[in-house]
């Protein structure tokens, strides 16, 4: 379980990146995070990207259906327009966005704001999913978390594609996806 480092008065920023496969947890422990700054009356933002579009336009949803207003960019620089007297800013999706992603979170949290990226860490192949890669890089805390392989019951870090179809971004949810241990997926993909 994550702790905050420190939840108040935000003495300097950093950048937490919460990672793993599809229905791992990413969005609802972001969610959570998220909730309990504004419990400690933190001023916080919140992101998405224009391409997640399958929960609704203007919140952050977790597959359990948590949820939590948030703004839709679509470009990773447009989050600089928003963040005025922030203390924390979240975003979710973070694979959605363009490598710029990367020096925004680097340029908010040196301006002392705690930034929290939620995203996958590998694409529908098994590859590492920039701009998620360049972001654990340069983040002080890192959490990873997984699902639960359905065919054997291992924790599952990958997430398998149902459909044939080959673009990188491909939104989707059960209907396309479903999360898998290592070895599973190996054996999917042959």
């Amino acid at each position: 379980m994550f702790i905050e480092p420190y939840i108040s008065g935000n003495p300097k920023g950093w950048i937490e990146v919460i990672c793993g496969g599809m229905f791992s947890g990413k969005t609802e422990e972001l969610i959570r995070r998220l909730k309990r700054a504004k419990i400690a009356n933190l001023k916080v933002e919140i992101f998405k990207p224009s391409t997640d579009n399958r929960y609704a336009i203007n919140e952050v949803v977790s597959h359990d259906a948590n949820q939590i207003p948030s703004k839709v960019v679509t470009k990773a620089k447009d989050i600089l327009s928003f963040v005025e007297e922030k203390e924390v800013v979240g975003i979710d999706e973070a694979q959605f966005f363009d490598q710029e992603l990367v020096s925004v979170c680097q340029e908010l949290a040196n301006r002392g704001i705690r930034v929290i990226v939620a995203g996958l860490d590998m694409d529908y192949r098994g590859i590492p999913f920039e701009p998620m890669p360049s972001l654990l890089a340069v983040a002080e805390y890192i959490t990873k978390v997984h699902a639960i392989c359905p065919h054997c019951g291992q924790i599952a870090s990958h997430s398998y594609r149902l459909v044939d179809i080959e673009d990188t971004v491909l939104v989707g949810e059960k209907q396309l996806y479903e999360p898998r241990c290592r070895n599973c997926f190996n054996k999917g993909m042959l």
